[in-house]
């Protein structure tokens, strides 16, 4: 494990992606037993509760399991998509898709009260604005509109066509952390099934997302809906 305590990443965050790297690549088996949270405090020069918040992470992503009497192990089954915060031309690069971005509307000037509340600006604040086809191949997958801070209006067409909004976000310097999600279904509107290529009848899949990055600023606000039979949004719960 390497810790650079000069990073801007948070010290827990840097410890549970390390750990988490582990667990995926087989160095650390489903079932092993964890190293307990003092000698690895005492291990890699940190504090207690630096070390108790990645367990926590990793606990709360279904990777480990903590079981009264035992003490945390490694979870019996690795799940096949990480409860974690990814964008969709990530999602379909792991699944071996080809993802395509077109790019439908862009407003460095909009506004948007609902937005700017998600962001914590106030309702009158000229935000940035892009929406965006996704699509598998020649399959449409999804629609999404996203709001950032105005300090971002110099995102082009031609950065968001090339890859995902995170990647674009990264090369300023800003990478999101956390996220609060809310998923859930509806009936398309008629732009959205003739966009997503839906018969009259199908459903949505609609995600709601604040992303936030390693200071609690929020930096995105996204509006989001996929396409029923292309797109599942898997996460793993646990027992408290």
């Amino acid at each position: 494990m390497l810790i650079d305590r000069a990073s801007p990443v948070p010290l827990y965050h840097q410890l549970a992606e390390q750990l988490t790297a582990a667990i995926e690549d087989g160095t650390l088996a489903p079932g092993d037993p964890f190293e307990n949270e003092l000698a690895l405090a005492e291990r890699l020069d940190l504090s207690r509760p630096t070390v108790r918040r990645a367990i926590a992470e990793l606990v709360n992503r279904g990777l480990l399991v903590r079981r009264r009497g035992v003490g945390t192990a490694v979870a019996s089954e690795v799940i096949h998509r990480r409860d974690e915060l990814t964008s969709l031309f990530e999602d379909m690069q792991r699944k071996g898709r080809k993802p395509i971005t077109r790019v439908l509307d862009l407003d460095r000037h909009t506004v948007n009260p609902r937005a700017a509340a998600a962001l914590n600006l106030p309702p009158d604040t000229p935000l940035f604005y892009v929406e965006r086809l996704r699509l598998a191949g020649d399959i449409p997958t999804a629609l999404m509109h996203n709001w950032l801070p105005p300090q971002f209006n110099d995102i082009s067409s031609e950065d968001l066509a090339g890859g995902s909004l995170y990647a674009v976000l990264l090369t300023r310097g800003v990478r999101p952390v956390v996220a609060h999600q809310t998923i859930g279904a509806r009936r398309p509107r008629s732009i959205e099934r003739k966009r997503l290529d839906l018969s009259p009848g199908d459903p949505l899949l609609t995600m709601t997302r604040k992303a936030y990055d390693a200071a609690g600023v929020a930096i995105e606000y996204g509006d989001h809906c996929y396409r029923y039979d292309q797109y599942a949004f898997d996460v793993t719960v646990h027992e408290r």
